[in-house]
């Protein structure tokens, strides 16, 4: 029921477009090596025109969705990663064709902003995309149990995928790119774990998983852009895993957004919510976790957050649309992918 990309091998093309944001003159370097990082796999890549735009968005929304679409839809191109996210990637969906970007599955990659892109490609087609690491983040090394998004695309066709909670995060600040473009190594100084904020007790869930960057697909509840309870009826009898992760909104806006959500039936099918760690400001007396447990608390399915999935390093790589089987525990927690 949901379609697959082929996995990605020697010779294959890694497409660069810029649907949001552009590199700047002083982040060039860094996208160079990123660029080398995909070359050393054995994979061609194709940058395109607008990836060194400057300003809110990289160029004018007709040019960006242009040269999405020509990447997507050309069959030489078999994974299209943007640099990372930006503002304004929700001016493309009205210009886009769905269809046809639905037509030749694949590999679509990212998070941030561009996930207001993947989550509706996957709602409206079936066809899985993948929310990860972005383009500038894959020079990085990415540690066990979580999985860098090029062993997903590589993984064999129904593939299934292990990882865990991360042992540790970055608790703070983010590496300079202008002065250490050749960085690998993320800096994880703040121990890890998720933590269940709805009930005690252990969690063992499965679902199919969608999601995204809560600052903009919370936007997308009530369009044609955003159906997630279409989706689950058309391709999720098993029910849902929704995630959300938050970039920055403070612990007030994220109880905000996640009622939207509620409202709009996005948890209607749901067998867990997971919520990404944030760095999303506490308010007096009001936390980030306040937020999920007054907003999702009472749905009756497990709500686990501090996941790795989102702004805070390091990343999971979630692909929308794939069954997942989420355990939770006192010694441990983990998520498994099954590409089916």
């Amino acid at each position: 029921m949901i379609r697959y990309p082929r996995p990605l091998v020697d010779g294959d093309v890694v497409a660069v477009p810029a649907p949001s944001a552009g590199v700047e003159p002083r982040h060039a370097a860094r996208l160079d090596v990123a660029v080398a990082t995909l070359r050393s796999r054995g994979w061609q890549v194709r940058v395109g025109d607008l990836v060194r735009g400057e300003g809110i968005a990289s160029g004018p929304a007709p040019a960006r969705a242009a040269e999405l679409t020509r990447f997507a839809t050309d069959p030489d191109v078999r994974a299209v990663v943007p640099p990372w996210g930006g503002e304004i990637a929700m001016d493309l969906l009205r210009l886009l064709d769905w269809d046809a970007l639905g037509e030749d599955a694949t590999w679509c990659v990212g998070f941030s902003d561009i996930s207001t892109l993947l989550l509706p490609l996957t709602l409206r087609t079936g066809v899985a995309t993948l929310h990860g690491q972005n383009l500038m983040d894959t020079p990085y090394r990415v540690p066990s149990p979580l999985l860098p998004w090029t062993d997903v695309v590589t993984a064999p066709a129904g593939a299934t995928l292990t990882q865990g909670a991360a042992e540790a995060y970055r608790g703070s600040g983010f590496d300079d790119y202008a002065t250490h473009p050749e960085v690998d190594r993320f800096t994880l100084d703040t121990p890890g774990g998720w933590t269940r904020i709805d009930a005690e007790g252990d969690v063992d869930v499965r679902g199919r998983l969608v999601g995204g960057c809560l600052e903009t697909v919370s936007h997308l509840a009530g369009t044609p852009y955003g159906d997630v309870a279409r989706f689950a009826a058309t391709h999720a009898p098993e029910g849902l895993i929704v995630y959300v992760e938050s970039a920055e909104s403070d612990a007030a806006d994220t109880t905000r957004r996640l009622l939207g959500l509620r409202y709009a039936g996005w948890f209607d099918a749901a067998t867990a919510v997971l919520v990404g760690r944030t760095r999303g400001l506490d308010l007096p007396g009001w936390t980030q976790h306040d937020a999920a447990r007054h907003a999702l608390g009472d749905l009756g399915v497990p709500v686990l957050v501090d996941v790795d999935c989102g702004h805070v390093p390091p990343h999971l790589s979630l692909v929308n649309g794939a069954l997942a089987h989420v355990t939770h525990t006192a010694t441990g927690s983990s998520i498994t992918q099954h590409l089916v």
